[in-house]
């Protein structure tokens, strides 16, 4: 997949190379399963090697393949799609999403292939960014890459446990089970599951994922059969009926404000990057992972798409249902059926959620090894033979208990502060990889990489710039124009509060405590 960089770029990665094979470099290569490659870029970047690298090719590409979990998220999640912008608009705008996000992913790809840190965006930020505001806007990027994966914890324990009261409504539909209270509780119970395999079985992660993997592509194909065996088509209008559902007037603007359900099936794809201070020669095998994990996902995320709304998906009576796997019943018309069924979608999304919760914790504990966080000098200490950052997983729990703790009141405050998760990671993308595109316009050498883009780089981060300023705009976009509370997309205000906050905190204390990666990258 990559490409030559170029006259330039060749000579310094020629220079990159011989300081790989410099004696220094080999001999602490070796340290908590790294390469030299590794142990360079960790100096270059003057970061210690305190995780260790479990990672391989297989298991990191199952990693941000059971995160995104996209075929699964097109089964749970497609109702806002359906409403606005219909069959035809969820199909379409899920294909157009999966290619530009390609571009996007490649853009990504490529800055984790010059600095491969758990950092990710607000070091990419650092790095890149006019020297006048690589301390202030990296630091930004990093609190918006941090709440936006730190909300997204609760967002998955809330789907696991909608699925889970919606079996046990399917089975016995007098069940007084669903009010808020007991929304919550089963989401803290799930919370405690998701944080505690980060901690005492973390050694494992990438063998669950390699597991998981497998029962990722199984299930796929079994739900594939279930539904195109055992179900009435619907006809191939599918594909060119649109949908005003929200009441916008015109069918265009209604496709393009359910683009929400399409964002969230394929949103964090630098989720790999966060980990690759866990992963061996990560500089040349992350962005490869990233870039098959989101190309074979996408696939068959679209084609379960496709299969879902052909398949009885779009009916009434499933958009309606309270249960969570009413179009498996339509099926498989057995309860049993269903529940095992149902079970796979389980297993599955709760590993995309241990994904999720590790990707999560990285990301703060690189901040706050950086003095981006409040109390940052405890979040960043990794106890000797853990070799995890067991501190940074505990305030991801303890956020996400707080944030739960709120579906007690309104399930609107729930969800208006995990829908930020989207808009927060999305602003995040827009800033790295803008700067990087600025970078080339300048004319500026990037730093040596073994992963390029070459000379279309400038062309896949334009692509991608415009696909995430239009997803960017319409993230903040309610169901219906002239929406109620209940109903109101509150992403808008809570992300202006959040980069004013961000704001405020960095002129009145943190512009004196951060340390912008800038400063202490090795400039060689």
């Amino acid at each position: 997949m990559a490409t030559s960089a170029g006259s330039k770029p060749v000579s310094l990665l020629e220079d990159y190379e011989m300081g790989v094979r410099s004696t220094t470099a080999r001999s602490h290569g070796e340290t908590l399963g790294g390469t030299p490659y590794d142990a360079r870029d960790m100096h270059r970047m003057g970061k210690k090697q305190e995780l260790r690298r479990n990672f391989r090719l297989v298991s990191i590409v199952g990693f941000v393949v059971v995160l995104h979990s996209i075929w699964e998220s097109a089964l749970l999640s497609a109702n806002f799609g359906l409403l606005n912008g219909g069959t035809a608009g969820v199909i379409w705008m899920t294909v157009l999403t999966w290619l530009f996000v390609m571009a996007m992913i490649a853009s990504l790809a490529e800055m984790a292939s010059m600095a491969p840190t758990a950092g990710g965006q607000y070091h990419w930020v650092s790095e890149f960014a006019p020297p006048s505001f690589q301390k202030s806007l990296s630091y930004i990027v990093g609190w918006s890459a941090g709440v936006g994966w730190v909300s997204g914890i609760p967002a998955c324990a809330q789907i696991i446990s909608s699925l889970v009261i919606g079996m046990v409504l399917l089975v016995n539909p007098e069940a007084h089970i669903g009010k808020l209270w007991h929304v919550t509780l089963i989401m803290m119970l799930w919370l405690l599951l998701m944080i505690g395999f980060n901690i005492f079985l973390a050694q494992h992660l990438p063998l669950a994922d390699g597991i998981v993997l497998v029962l990722h592509v199984f299930a796929f194909f079994a739900f594939l059969i279930l539904f195109w065996t055992m179900t009435e088509r619907s006809p191939a209008e599918v594909f060119t009926t649109f949908h005003d559902g929200g009441g916008w007037g015109s069918l265009g603007l209604s496709a393009l404000v359910g683009l929400a359900t399409p964002l969230w099936c394929f949103t964090g794809p630098d989720a790999g990057a966060h980990m690759s201070e866990e992963l061996k020669d990560a500089s040349v095998i992350l962005p490869r992972a990233m870039m098959w994990a989101v190309f074979f996902n996408g696939l068959f995320g679209i084609i379960m798409m496709i299969t879902f709304v052909f398949c009885g998906g779009a009916l009434n009576s499933v958009l309606e249902s309270s249960t969570g796997v009413p179009a498996v019943y339509n099926a498989t018309g057995s309860v049993d059926g269903t529940l095992i069924m149902g079970l796979m979608l389980v297993v599955l999304t709760f590993f995309a959620a241990v994904s999720v919760t590790a990707a999560s914790s990285r990301q703060i504990w690189a901040f706050s090894r950086d003095e981006g966080l409040p109390f940052s000098s405890w979040i960043e200490h990794v106890r000797p033979g853990w070799d995890i950052p067991v501190n940074a997983l505990l305030v991801c729990l303890r956020s996400s208990l707080a944030l739960a703790c709120i579906n007690f009141g309104s399930d609107v405050t729930l969800n208006a502060i995990v829908s930020i998760s989207n808009a927060a990671l999305i602003f995040s993308y827009i800033i790295s990889i803008g700067c990087v595109r600025i970078e080339r316009l300048r004319g500026q050498p990037l730093l040596p990489r073994r992963w390029s883009l070459g000379r279309w780089g400038g062309l896949v981060n334009d692509l991608a710039l415009i696909f995430l300023i239009i997803a960017f705009a319409f993230s903040f976009f309610p169901m219906s124009p002239k929406p109620t509370a209940v109903n109101m997309n509150w992403a808008a205000l809570m992300f202006g509060a959040l980069a004013i906050l961000a704001t405020i905190n960095y002129f009145v204390s943190a512009r004196k405590s951060y340390v912008a990666p800038v400063s202490i990258v090795k400039q060689e």
